[in-house]
């Protein structure tokens, strides 16, 4: 019986994880699988002459990763730094950034049915950085492309990491 429930849309593979987050009054969903991990916001070594939204950089076991702070990117109300402000670590074309946002809520397991085409709409984020929408538990879960917003060109000077041998 475990196994069939997953079949409901076709292979049981098709089943996505999101690892969902608020930022401001939304809530938005990556894919699990280019997160690394979720860390306390802790405050950043300043670089010159980057966009206001690239906070730092921090040294996380010896690769210098830069923090992008979402809600500066994507022009929200200025943001408040507490307890419950988190980076969440990603790994995106060999390349491993901070993303900073208000509070991580859960994992959410979404089959291809649960998702639905964004629509057009005047949204903060250019549609471009958006993959669709969720509904989970009366929900409102916006998923991002976090490729295409790492591939933006404001996103260039996020350089490759070179591998340990």
């Amino acid at each position: 019986m475990g196994m069939m429930e997953n079949r409901i849309d076709g292979k049981a593979g098709d089943v996505k994880e999101f690892l969902s987050f608020q930022l401001g009054e939304e809530e938005y969903g990556i894919d699990i699988l280019a997160v690394r991990e979720i860390r306390a916001y802790e405050k950043p070594t300043r670089i010159a002459n980057t966009p206001a939204f690239i906070r730092g950089v921090i040294n996380l076991r010896g690769v210098i990763v830069p923090i992008v702070d979402l809600r500066i990117k994507f022009g929200m109300a200025a943001p408040q730094y507490n307890s419950l402000t988190v980076v969440i670590i990603l790994k995106v074309f060999n390349r491993v950034v901070g993303i900073v946002v208000d509070s991580v809520s859960d994992v959410v397991a979404l089959k291809p049915g649960d998702m639905r085409p964004a629509p057009e709409f005047n949204s903060r984020i250019q549609s471009t950085f958006i993959r669709g929408l969720a509904t989970v538990q009366e929900r409102m879960l916006i998923l991002m492309d976090i490729e295409a917003l790492m591939a933006s060109d404001d996103m260039a000077l996020v350089e490759p990491v070179a591998e340990a041998a």
